[in-house]
């Protein structure tokens, strides 16, 4: 396992990883300086995220090694076919993988998702289109959605434009 800091414009991340792939990617409690005894996979990932921050890229291409029951890693696969820029609830994810009454357990697995910003959690809102928990604060995921052109209203709620539908709440 090696693992890497990397600085960015709202904090510090933990990058770590495996031979097979990236395990970890989250903010560090203390701000430490940025390392580089990694690997050439923590430092790709570094590199890509680089280019994430700086606005330059949109989708990460990067082998991931994540830890979790078969469910969460379901509920984490389904996170990663959110396009940048976009968002879905709870509810939706829960649909998608074919669990619709699994809401809570959604949100539950969203938030033990380690590989943070690579595996987009943070693209995860409430149904009332409001922000809801994230592991890194809902400064920052605030922060990412804005980065990502994420529009927000007057009431600190995430635009409608900013949601993709899903097949039961399409206009007619």
């Amino acid at each position: 396992m090696t693992r890497e800091h990397m600085k960015t414009p709202i904090g510090t991340l933990v990058i770590q990883a495996t031979d097979l792939g990236i395990t970890k990617v989250s903010f560090s409690p203390a701000n430490k300086a940025e390392s580089r005894e990694g690997s050439e996979l923590t430092h790709r990932c570094k590199q890509q995220l680089s280019e994430y921050f700086e606005g330059k890229r949109k989708i990460f291409d990067l082998p991931l090694d994540p830890a979790g029951t078969d469910f969460q890693k379901s509920v984490w696969a389904c996170l990663l076919t959110i396009p940048f820029g976009q968002t879905v609830s709870y509810r939706d994810i829960a649909e998608r993988i074919n669990k619709p009454k699994s809401v809570r357990t959604v949100g539950a697995a969203n938030g033990k998702n380690q590989i943070g910003l690579i595996v987009p959690c943070h693209r995860v809102i409430g149904s009332n289109l409001t922000l809801t928990g994230y592991a890194g604060g809902l400064e920052r995921k605030a922060w990412l959605l804005k980065h990502e052109g994420i529009g927000f209203n007057n009431q600190g709620k995430i635009t409608r434009n900013s949601v993709i539908l899903t097949p039961s709440e399409k206009p007619v």
